[in-house]
């Protein structure tokens, strides 16, 4: 899987919001090996597109189209100064990775120190997290040639993630997050109170 990460500041959500869904009806058909898409705008007006596409060529092919580029260049009207774009081969899937039926969202972003431990602890079975934390649905954790990562855990609601961030976890556990922690810097926090989905096929 490849994952391509969007971010910018927006000022016009409800634009950006029709824009998305007019390249669902618009252009998904013609975008080959698309899987799907979670985003959301922050509090403070950022917005975070987290898309999957079935390999780096695909989204390639999905990028040249002229529709695409004619789509880009009114969508990118609705932000404040640059869009920053993260591309990502590596990628780690948590829980099947996520639900379209998810009320909450939390972004984690970071660059790591030493990427092979990280990816090594995050490929570790997650039937421990899965008990610990029920609130957790599922999440993705995207990796770029740079070692900057973007993890998106979907929740049901916000109540139950903020009620999950204060329970015990095992011992075991919590090593595991010490030792993801160690190599973890510059770590920003993105909520989107609001998210919403595309699944490819999905109307």
């Amino acid at each position: 899987m490849f994952i391509q990460v969007i971010q910018g500041m927006c000022h016009d959500p409800d634009m950006l919001h029709r824009q998305m869904d007019g390249w669902r009806d618009r252009l998904e058909s013609g975008a080959e090996g698309f899987l799907g898409g979670t985003y959301g705008v922050t509090d403070d007006g950022e917005f975070l597109g987290v898309v999957r596409f079935d390999s780096k060529e695909a989204a390639q092919r999905n990028s040249i189209r002229p529709e695409q580029g004619q789509w880009w260049a009114e969508t990118e009207t609705c932000f404040d100064g640059p869009v920053t774009f993260h591309d990502c081969n590596d990628v780690v899937m948590m829980m099947g990775g996520g639900s379209d039926d998810a009320g909450f969202v939390q972004i984690m972003q970071g660059q790591l120190t030493d990427p092979a431990k990280f990816r090594d602890v995050m490929n570790q079975p997650m039937d421990m997290l899965h008990t610990a934390r029920p609130d957790i649905i599922g999440g993705t954790v995207a990796i770029d040639d740079n070692g900057f990562f973007t993890q998106t855990m979907a929740f049901r609601t916000e109540s139950e993630a903020r009620e999950g961030e204060g329970m015990d976890m095992p011992a075991e556990m919590r090593e595991q997050m010490s030792q993801l922690d160690g190599v973890m810097g510059e770590v920003s926090y993105h909520d989107l109170h609001h998210p919403w989905f595309e699944t490819a096929g999905a109307r």
